[in-house]
């Protein structure tokens, strides 16, 4: 795909027996927003992982799985984060990696996020609140250049399959909360180059996006949520999953008693833990992935 830059940063065997590449994907900015500086990383005590934010420039890092077992299956992963930061690990390299161990080549979607440009972590104050009518608008304009990210995204992972290793027709999205908003904001607005073959919107935040309509060859849908989500995600979970149903188009839908907002690939003791094995599964069933034979 033209005016997209690769980089390979070595990685000692000891750990990984792969190069990992990064992306810069294409990208323009129509808006009003501005980033001052780079991107800012900072642990979140809170959440408890590693949280990137104030991303300007969007990329892909790329996760192979060992050739021996690479199915030809391959998913974007867009991580969560209300637009403002990404959960970068337990929504985005950790489910890489875990993809991985399936023979599943896996692409870590860094797309655009709100400008932070005095703190390392967003600042949660009146005026800065995500309910304000100028935050309202502000969010508005990034998840559209969110959502074009995923479409370059999506047309550079199609455009360099045979030099990826992986089948140009087994190319899924996946995406956590705010991904999962990028990730229903690509299927709502995709072309034959960049259509996602299947979808994994994961405990997906769709108020955002507004009003939809279930596209007429909409990809099959895979959906995860807990009933608990503090920010009601479940009802909005079940209401995407009765679209795609009444549509005829083909879905299946996971509702975890337990397991709150944003659990990715923590471990909480709980059976949301396994929802990773749940999507592979589905993932079989469909055929979307072959599983090698064991010798």
């Amino acid at each position: 795909m033209k005016n997209a830059i690769l980089f390979l940063i070595a990685i000692p065997i000891s750990q990984i027996i792969f190069s990992q590449e990064m992306v810069i994907l294409p990208h323009e900015n129509p808006t009003e927003l501005e980033w001052q500086g780079g991107e800012k990383s900072t642990y979140s005590e809170q959440w408890q992982t590693q949280l990137i934010s104030n991303v300007s420039i969007p990329t892909l890092q790329i996760f192979r799985p060992e050739p021996s077992a690479n199915t030809g299956t391959s998913v974007v992963i867009a991580p969560g984060g209300g637009l403002r930061i990404l959960s970068i690990n337990s929504e985005g390299v950790d489910v890489a990696k875990w993809l991985n161990t399936k023979g599943i080549t896996a692409f870590v979607l860094k797309y655009r996020l709100l400008p932070e440009n005095n703190n390392a972590l967003p600042n949660e104050t009146e005026e800065n609140g995500n309910a304000s009518s100028a935050m309202t608008k502000k969010m508005s304009k990034v998840l559209e250049l969110a959502t074009s990210d995923g479409l370059n995204a999506m047309a550079y992972v199609r455009g360099n399959a045979k030099e990826l290793g992986i089948d140009p027709n087994k190319i899924g999205f996946m995406g956590f909360s705010a991904g999962g908003a990028v990730t229903m904001g690509v299927t709502f607005n995709y072309t034959k180059n960049n259509r996602p073959d299947f979808i994994v919107p994961v405990y997906p935040w769709m108020t955002v996006l507004g009003n939809y309509t279930v596209p007429l060859n909409a990809p099959p849908m895979f959906i995860i949520c807990a009933s608990d989500d503090q920010y009601d995600l479940a009802h909005e979970s079940v209401e995407l999953y009765s679209a795609w149903s009444k549509s005829g188009m083909n879905a299946e839908l996971h509702m975890y008693s337990k397991g709150g907002h944003g659990f990715g690939m923590k471990t909480q003791h709980l059976p949301s833990d396994n929802w990773i094995e749940r999507f592979y599964e589905w993932a079989v069933a469909e055929k979307i992935v072959v599983q090698q034979s064991q010798p």
